[in-house]
């Protein structure tokens, strides 16, 4: 298991190797975290390729600053900006993109994050911690159906309505404004929990998701990654939440197989448009070594699937 605070890149040479990596290619690292995944695609590209990495955590983008090679940029943004970015950087098109969602080890160990109940710390949760509404800013108006929303959607929670009341209650003594109060909260209106969880596990994860967008941003990221695929170029997205998975899957289904037209309408299939994607493999997950390692890495899920020559 990795030190608090140090980021163990998860799938690390499977990712790499799905993306099929060309020496001349160009390559997005949609997540930068600590620069595992950017720093292997670098070690297999010539010196005409070159990688554009996302982050929107300031610390990340700050330790990106190490990592000093001219085929490297990175961009404080999140992936979801990749079209404007591609476009003022003048990439029409690109080899690959790789997107390693969820959060990293130090944004879940740096107690002053918010984003864990190890820790009692002001509750934030933002991953760009220089612009946006905290959890405790959101927390402080929203109504008991909005947070019960939250929960639910988010955090697949079951007893979303009691939590979000209890919170609500809670407000009248004052501000829900640190993971403690909150984690306190949730631990008293939950009445039962799967063995070996936290009662606020599925909270906290549900307000994290939504504070940051986070399968917003997905939904956004993935058609635009796609469209700018060269012929051949490779998606892969490794997940971490079902929620994000499911995402993902069913994009890569849709996107894999021919338009769906009206019923009965007289086109032959060999008319049809081809689609413009092909799913590579299978769900990829990591060894029970790697498990055994890094126990973060357990609910991953990689998928690939790569731009078809015909769609490109």
């Amino acid at each position: 298991m990795s030190a608090a605070g140090e980021h163990v890149t998860v799938l690390l040479a499977e990712a790499v190797d799905a993306l099929a990596v060309r020496p001349a290619g160009v390559y997005i690292d949609g997540t930068f975290g600590r620069g595992g995944h950017s720093r292997a695609i670098l070690a297999r590209l010539g010196a005409q390729g070159r990688v554009v990495a996302f982050d929107r955590d300031p610390v990340a983008v700050a330790a990106g600053a190490a990592l000093s090679d001219p085929r490297f940029t990175l961009i404080h943004a999140p992936f979801s900006a990749l079209a404007d970015e591609m476009a003022r950087l003048g990439i029409e098109r690109v080899d690959g993109v790789l997107l390693d969602l969820g959060v990293s080890s130090p944004q879940l160990d740096e107690a002053e994050r918010g984003m864990s109940f190890r820790f009692d710390a002001p509750l934030d949760m933002r991953m760009d911690t220089s612009r946006g509404q905290t959890v405790a800013d959101w927390l402080a108006t929203a109504s008991v159906a909005e947070i019960t929303e939250v929960l639910r959607d988010y955090g697949e929670e079951r007893f979303a309505h009691a939590i979000a009341k209890a919170i609500a209650a809670a407000r009248t003594g004052g501000a829900v404004a640190t993971t403690g109060q909150l984690a306190a909260i949730v631990e008293k209106a939950v009445r039962t929990r799967e063995p070996g969880q936290h009662p606020a596990t599925r909270s906290f994860q549900a307000l994290r998701i939504f504070i940051n967008r986070e399968l917003e941003e997905l939904s956004l990221v993935l058609p635009a990654a796609a469209a700018r695929l060269t012929a051949g170029g490779r998606l892969v997205v490794i997940s971490f939440h079902s929620l994000e998975d499911r995402i993902v899957k069913r994009f890569m289904r849709d996107e894999s197989r021919p338009p769906q037209l009206p019923a009965r309408l007289p086109v032959r299939q060999s008319e049809l448009p081809p689609p413009r994607l092909r799913l590579v493999g299978k769900p990829q997950r990591p060894s029970a070594e790697e498990v055994a390692a890094n126990p973060r890495a357990r609910s991953a899920v990689m998928r690939v699937a790569e731009r078809t020559e015909a769609a490109a």
